[in-house]
């Protein structure tokens, strides 16, 4: 029998906080028409100021562990991926560790920005072929809204919190992980980025006037190397898995634009119901993006045993990766 790892249960955690278009229209120039059509976004979810990653994370990882019967003390490695950490020290895996009470595992982040759930599910897909028995939490958890500029009227509309999770185990049956695939290309790194709050350009108010502690973005350049990427790596990730089109039954790509989203159902040559779509209701999460909406459409009665699913990802980095699997 082929040795697989699979999601064994899965979770999301949002905060309660919506901000509508309608709102952003009276804290910016702009418009929910003009957001909606370039976007796809009518709302986002925004963490209170009391509301940390490793909260949401924390919850996300018990909804998960509730689906698939887990107790917390039986996991034995935590994996976030996240470009927003509570502190650069301890990571938001320990502090997940620590909310759940899972004592018996190990616990890193993955800094790969928008990618970073599908290269700690890559990773613990590593660990769970070396020992089927292992039970993986990789979670996906941002709190965006803390790096955006809310005066910058082109990336404050895009940009949300949340955090979604999935328990990774061994299979006993032909349903898991088929194909990974991780990409990454340094020398464009500053068409997306936050300067600030690392080693290379301290804190102080020279930063702090030029903003570089928020995120940076040039949207139409990064559109460019994001459809390609994509489209690459979701044609490369189904060559592996020996699949074609029509072998899909569901992609999830990561939820940056609803434009990106559509330029993808359009090259993949998928019909619209092969391609799920939340963007509408979340925003961008970045890394928690994937695993947010792998959780709805598991809990929506999307995903049936059997499926064949699509994940792919594109971020700051740039960062791009993709996985296929068997529900």
């Amino acid at each position: 029998m082929i040795k697989r790892s699979k999601i064994a249960g899965t979770g999301s955690c949002v905060p309660v906080k919506v901000l509508t278009n309608k709102d952003l229209e009276s804290m910016i120039d702009t418009s929910d028409e003009w957001i909606t059509t370039r976007t796809g976004i009518r709302q986002r979810h925004i963490a209170e100021p009391d509301e940390n990653n490793s909260d949401l994370a924390a919850e996300a990882a018990r909804r998960a562990l509730s689906m698939a019967g887990v107790d917390a003390a039986d996991v034995d490695l935590i994996i976030v991926g996240t470009l927003t950490p509570d502190m650069p020290m301890p990571s938001v895996a320990c502090l997940v560790q620590k909310a759940l009470g899972a004592w018996n595992a190990g616990a890193f982040d993955v800094s790969a920005t928008c990618s970073g759930f599908l290269y700690s599910l890559s990773i613990a897909d590593k660990f769970v072929k070396e020992n089927p028995a292992m039970k993986i939490l990789a979670i996906g958890s941002e709190v965006l809204s803390r790096r955006t500029n809310w005066q910058d009227r082109t990336t404050c509309v895009l940009f949300a919190d949340g955090a979604g999770a999935a328990l990774v185990t061994g299979s006993d049956d032909q349903s898991g992980l088929i194909s990974t695939c991780l990409h990454a290309d340094g020398k464009v790194w500053d068409l997306l980025t936050i300067r600030g709050l690392g080693t290379a350009y301290p804190v102080d108010q020279d930063l702090l006037s030029k903003g570089w502690q928020y995120i940076e973005m040039k949207g139409r350049d990064v559109f460019k190397h994001a459809v390609k990427a994509l489209e690459s790596v979701a044609n490369e990730c189904m060559e592996r898995a020996g699949w074609n089109n029509d072998d899909l039954d569901l992609l999830i790509a990561h939820q940056a634009n609803i434009r990106i989203l559509d330029f993808l159902r359009e090259r993949l040559n998928l019909p619209s119901e092969k391609v799920f779509i939340n963007i509408d209701k979340y925003g961008n999460t970045s890394a928690a993006s994937i695993p947010i909406a792998l959780d709805e459409a598991n809990r929506g009665g999307r995903l049936k045993k059997g499926d064949n699913i699509l994940l792919i990802s594109f971020g700051g980095g740039f960062t791009w990766a993709g996985v296929t699997m068997r529900w």
